[in-house]
């Protein structure tokens, strides 16, 4: 018989936030099992520290903390405020077998609180190296590696990077749903506000902060003026006033999952400008699969996790000149070459998805469960 657990998620990223990893995995482990998603906590000096609860899908139960300390994340000071929190949904989940699932170490004594059956580390990034990363980050990720029952990793560089620090580490690279992003053939109607934009057009979905090489996305935009250059996605831990601003670089701000396809329908070439620097070391970028469902050329910076499985794929620039001629290279692409890197992209995608990634977890983590189940207390 199959053990039941809920899963109570710590996560650094909010549910509302880019669609990405967390929200693809927990979407679907609540098919099966209770999913309660604990988001960093909020300022808020109205009153004394409460939850502030949505259930975005069913099953899934977004925790967001409303605390009167300013000190953001998961830091010490929060701990006090947050402690009657999490006593007060230790209370309600005491009849569960409950499977801490942890994406940031900051978490990890709000987790031990509650006296989990498993404790899971899905390392999807190596914050330590993120702008802004407190201090005591490694430390914390020493004690969760130890105690941990089950650890994965977003990426083979990560896992490469962590795999002598646990004897149960596996490496899961985020996945795609393939569907949701198959634009070709016009069946998705292009997004109003890019419509009117001349060709050819390049673009970037995600995050625009740290790891985006801003000074690359300028030097493209200057060397082809012709050339329009799209970034969908909020401007996070800089300062907008550093974007490049040119007459054809063109900012759209945050989109929903749903809308995405909806512009990259209307892309020539999908762009990977990542800078080379300690944030993108160990990165391993959703969207390299989901622009591979699109079936659009890639053009990307030579990032390990994107270059070594799919440098037969992916157009590669590693200095700003090299990238622009790679794009060059990837326009002026003659059709037997585009459909011949499009069946390497359909190879790929054929061997993976979501739905694969979590059914692969769950056997991890029932595993896990038995296993400490078979434990005298």
């Amino acid at each position: 018989m199959q053990l039941q657990y809920s899963i109570v998620a710590f996560s650094h990223l909010r549910w509302n936030f880019v669609y990405q990893r967390p929200q693809h995995l927990f979407s679907r482990l609540a098919a099966k099992r209770p999913v309660f998603f604990i988001e960093e906590p909020e300022f808020d000096a109205s009153g004394p520290p409460r939850w502030e609860r949505t259930t975005p899908q069913a099953n899934v139960v977004v925790l967001r903390p409303r605390t009167p300390i300013k000190t953001p994340g998961f830091h010490a000071d929060q701990l006090q405020s947050l402690e009657p929190l999490m006593a007060e949904l230790v209370r309600e989940l005491e009849s569960t077998t409950v499977v801490a699932w942890l994406y940031t170490p900051m978490a990890l004594p709000l987790a031990q609180s509650m006296a989990p059956a498993v404790v899971v580390y899905d390392c999807m990034d190596e914050l330590s190296m993120f702008l802004g990363a407190p201090p005591e980050l490694l430390s914390r990720e020493a004690a969760l590696i130890e105690c941990a029952d089950v650890m994965f990793t977003g990426g083979p560089s990560l896992f490469r990077a962590k795999q002598a620090r646990h004897s149960n580490v596996h490496c899961f690279s985020s996945s795609v749903d393939a569907a949701h992003f198959r634009v070709k053939g016009g069946a998705v109607q292009e997004a109003e506000d890019q419509a009117e934009l001349a060709h050819p057009r390049l673009g970037f979905y995600g995050v625009i902060d740290e790891r985006l090489d801003l000074p690359l996305v300028d030097f493209i935009a200057e060397a082809h003026p012709e050339w329009q250059i799209v970034l969908v996605g909020p401007v996070v831990k800089i300062d907008p006033g550093t974007l490049p601003r040119r007459d054809n670089i063109h900012y759209y701000g945050q989109r929903s999952y749903e809308d995405l396809p909806r512009y990259l329908t209307g892309w020539d070439i999908c762009l990977l400008p990542f800078a080379r620097n300690d944030a993108t070391r160990f990165i391993s970028p959703t969207k390299t699969l989901e622009y591979m469902a699109a079936e659009l050329p890639i053009v990307s910076t030579p990032i390990t996790d994107v270059a070594e499985p799919y440098g037969d794929i992916v157009y590669l620039g590693d200095t700003p000149a090299e990238f622009v001629a790679a794009c060059e290279a990837a326009l002026a692409a003659r059709p037997a070459e585009r459909e011949a890197r499009a069946a390497r992209m359909r190879r790929v995608l054929a061997g993976t998805s979501w739905d694969v990634t979590v059914s692969a977890m769950e056997k991890l983590l029932a595993g896990a469960v038995a296993k400490k189940a078979a434990v005298p207390a």
